[in-house]
């Protein structure tokens, strides 16, 4: 499996693994017009500083990763459902500490119920919860700090 930076000829492959993960969780239908947003904010992410990673596994995409690193902001890690459960997950956080060294913070959706435990095991300290107006989810905020 190699991380690297995703191309632009492969968005609409990560949209897809960012699809389908997202609907693992309960938390909604995949659908065309789901898959079409997610790819068109990729783009428009993309162009306002994400650097956009993946998980390769042999040509086919495992995994998304969104940083914003002038924030220190971890924006999205998604997992393919049929390769969740095999330590990929942790693989992209130790990435994405290489990467955002000091301090990371995230969003991570109050029903997401298993992310949110799982960013707690790995050390992310919860800090307050906030209403997302833009899609009616409430977040949690976690931060990780070195040391």
């Amino acid at each position: 499996m190699n991380i690297r930076p995703a191309r632009p000829d492969e968005y609409d492959d990560v949209a897809r693994v960012w699809m389908e993960s997202w609907v693992s969780t309960g938390l909604a239908e995949a659908s065309n017009f789901l898959l079409a947003n997610l790819r068109a904010r990729i783009a428009h992410e993309v162009d306002n500083g994400w650097d956009l990673f993946v998980a390769d596994d042999g040509g086919r995409l495992a995994a998304m990763l969104a940083l914003q690193p002038r924030d220190n902001y971890l924006d999205q890690l998604f997992v393919a459902p049929d390769d969740q459960g095999r330590g990929l997950g942790r693989r992209l956080l130790t990435f994405t500490r290489q990467r955002l060294p000091d301090e990371i913070w995230l969003r991570c959706v109050r029903e997401n119920t298993k992310a949110w435990r799982w960013y707690e095991r790995e050390g992310f300290v919860y800090e307050k919860e906030s209403a997302e107006p833009a899609t009616g989810y409430t977040m949690k905020y976690y931060r990780w700090k070195k040391g």
